[in-house]
């Protein structure tokens, strides 16, 4: 009697758990096609889904094109069980396609054993299911008829109710039927799984959720079937529970605080459930991995440097070394971006390896404005931490990395070639790379330090869209522009910065750029509608969601100050510094009662400068960089300017081999340091030489 209620409650289970995955398959598939239709009416949807690749109107479980680093990317609902189990011992069902096989870039999902039951009704492996399915349907319709001819059979059940049973788990259909399904786990699979993005999407969240639930329900369920059908067991426990209850008490503790998840591993001699402890960090399951964790999964050396600045904000410089090479790069972000999108196109499309590549040492900078506020003063307040404008990134943060860089870097030329030396204090050629409003950061520290008369430590510029100069834009931007300085009064008491405040958002949208590759007609309407925010510009903002460094734990954001320095100087025309409001308060910084127009100190920049626009780019768009241009040429510049078919995002974040061949050669122009022998080794040869002229 107890193996038939169980194998009831088996079929009753997987039937719900079948019947609800496909519920919530059919309402995303409806949300997927809805989504679809809105797009073929959208105007100009061609032109902004250029830069996504790989989308299509239809509803597929297939995992999204990140990067090059991420594109072995395998998120699935079964992933959480699949964790769960030993590694050693993972079984798995290829559901991909033939055309993922094909690809090789899409790796099968593994599977658990619950999952495997619930995609019966879609995708038929074992023929097994079907044979039990059409026996169970046939016997309740001929009911009569099985009473009569299966008295045998029933009674031959009961003389084995008290025979060893073949599962722990009575609850589940008997392993025993299932046929072993086993993936092979190479070296090679290892890694990938390793290094690619294995974040579930709000929809695999549903249904690992509901699985979870009816699989609780359902050994409720069995527990009370078992009390009642053994209750001399049921006493014994009852007595056990009276005589000593804390024990109880301490194992309802533990399960509220790990909970735990049966897994079985088919095919293998004992394939009993085994149960693992899940904690709540695992469970969420979002993907945080850091700039570190992409550096080195790829097999590049990697280094960590914390940098203060003057007014105690806590920066990390991360780094790919080269501690002996002669010839540096320093790479710099820009808007809500961090070192991230440097390494995020892999091995062959990120500017970081290819320079690394190339020669030389890599320095990734990322500027102040995380959400985790890293401070000197533990206790700052989220006022006080916001409280800073694009003065401070090309002033404070920009002068402090770069000060640690030729720190470190001439140390460490000292002590890998003591006996030559340069001609000035400085042992190396230090290039920079700069994005967006990294690039008017960088324009603003070269400016300032020359005015200050200090060194600004660089050999070359390359600026890749470079903010300053803003007045032609779109319409968004200037509704935006004239709200954030009619505002400017009252907004930063309230909104200090830009960001999402609390972590269940941040991982609300971690989990849904997932979803909006699994479904990409969901994807294809988000960055259509994103698209038109910026003005039409092309750029893969779907896939620029997907970056790790947007996660429930930390993300960048944008302070009031800086958009309000933003809409300064899309409204004057000029690449001013940020304007405090008040005459007193811009004499007290600039020594003016005006803020300091960079535009006009171009003459002294003393270093060459190339500069690279975007056609596509409506964000920052080319005739603004010509502006950059046309200035610093009549200052005397050594400046060139060079376009692309790119948009504002495609200069970091896809993979143009064009544009890395033309960074890569600008760099390669600048020469090395001329080199003359220290003043011990100059002394000794001088007296070498004496002696063989006296012999």
């Amino acid at each position: 009697m107890q193996r038939l209620v169980d194998n009831a409650l088996a079929v009753t289970k997987e039937s719900v758990k079948t019947f609800t995955y496909e519920s919530l398959n059919n309402i995303a598939r409806l949300i997927n096609g809805v989504s679809a239709l809105l797009l073929t009416i959208l105007p100009g949807k061609a032109n902004i889904l250029e830069g996504v690749q790989g989308w299509e109107l239809r509803p597929t479980f297939r995992g999204p094109r990140f990067p090059r680093w991420m594109g072995n990317g395998v998120s699935s609902f079964n992933q959480f069980i699949h964790e769960l189990s030993v590694d050693s011992d993972t079984s798995s069902i290829d559901y991909s396609s033939g055309e993922d096989d094909l690809d090789g870039v899409y790796p099968a999902s593994p599977s658990s054993y619950g999952s495997r039951i619930s995609r019966t009704s879609t995708r038929i492996k074992n023929d097994w299911h079907w044979t039990d399915w059409m026996a169970f349907i046939f016997s309740w319709i001929l009911l009569p008829a099985r009473f009569l001819l299966g008295i045998p059979f029933l009674l031959f059940r009961l003389l084995n109710i008290w025979g060893p049973r073949a599962s722990s788990d009575p609850g589940s259909p008997r392993p025993r039927h299932f046929h072993s399904f086993r993936k092979v786990h190479t070296p090679k699979d290892h890694v990938v799984h390793r290094t690619t993005d294995k974040r579930r999407g709000v929809i695999e969240d549903l249904h690992l959720a509901i699985e979870i639930f009816i699989e609780a329900i359902f050994d409720m369920f069995h527990k009370a079937a078992h009390y009642v059908l053994s209750p001399f067991e049921a006493f014994s426990i009852f007595v056990k529970w009276l005589s000593c209850p804390s024990v109880g008490v301490k194992d309802f503790k533990d399960d509220v605080i790990n909970a735990s998840v049966p897994t079985a591993t088919l095919g293998d001699n004992d394939p009993a459930p085994r149960e693992r402890n899940l904690t709540l960090h695992h469970s969420l399951n979002t993907d945080a991995r850091t700039c570190k964790d992409v550096i080195t999964e790829l097999g590049y050396p990697y280094e960590a440097i914390h940098v203060i600045t003057a007014d105690g904000y806590v920066l990390l410089l991360e780094r790919i070394p080269r501690r002996d090479a002669w010839k540096a790069v320093y790479l710099q972000h820009g808007i809500l971006d961090s070192s991230m999108g440097w390494v995020s196109n892999g091995i062959v499309g990120s500017p970081a390896f290819a320079a690394f590549d190339q020669g030389y040492d890599v320095y990734l900078g990322n500027f102040r404005g995380l959400v985790s506020r890293e401070h000197v003063d533990k206790n700052i307040s989220s006022r006080q931490y916001w409280r800073y404008s694009i003065n401070e990134h090309g002033t404070e943060d920009i002068p402090a990395m770069i000060e640690k860089i030729h720190e470190v870097k001439t140390a460490e030329l000292k002590i890998s070639q003591p006996d030559e030396e340069t001609n000035d204090e400085q042992p190396y050629k230090l290039c920079a790379i700069s994005h967006s409003m990294g690039g008017a950061g960088m324009l603003m520290y070269v400016i300032t330090r020359r005015i200050e008369e200090k060194p600004h430590r660089l050999s070359r510029l390359v600026l890749l869209s470079p903010a300053g100069f803003h007045d032609d834009s779109t319409f968004v931007f200037t509704m935006m522009e004239y709200l954030f300085l009619l505002l400017a009064p009252i907004l930063p008491l309230l909104v200090p910065a830009f960001y999402i405040p609390t972590r269940f958002f941040r991982m609300l949208l971690n989990k849904l750029a997932r979803d909006f590759h699994n479904y990409p007609a969901v994807g294809g309407l988000v960055q259509t509608l994103m698209s038109y925010f910026v003005g039409g510009d092309s750029s893969n903002w779907i896939g620029v969601l997907g970056l790790p460094h947007y996660n429930m734990n930390d993300m960048p954001g944008v302070s009031f100050r800086v958009a309000h320095h933003l809409a300064q100087i899309k409204h004057t025309g000029k690449f001013r510094m940020y304007d405090y409001g008040s005459t007193s308060a811009n004499m007290e910084v600039y020594g003016s009662p005006e803020p300091l127009d960079l535009g006009e100190y171009y003459g002294l920049i003393d270093i060459p400068v190339d500069l690279v626009a975007g056609r596509k780019d409506q964000v920052i768009r080319p005739r603004m960089v010509r502006k950059h241009y046309k200035l610093m040429k009549g200052s005397g510049v050594d400046v060139s300017y060079s376009e692309f078919e790119y948009a504002h995002l495609d200069f970091t974040f896809s993979h143009h081999e064009e544009l890395l061949a033309y960074v890569m050669s600008r760099l390669l122009l600048v020469e090395p340091a001329p080199k003359r022998q220290s003043g011990q080794k100059a002394l000794r040869l001088k007296r070498k030489d004496w002696r063989t002229l006296n012999c």
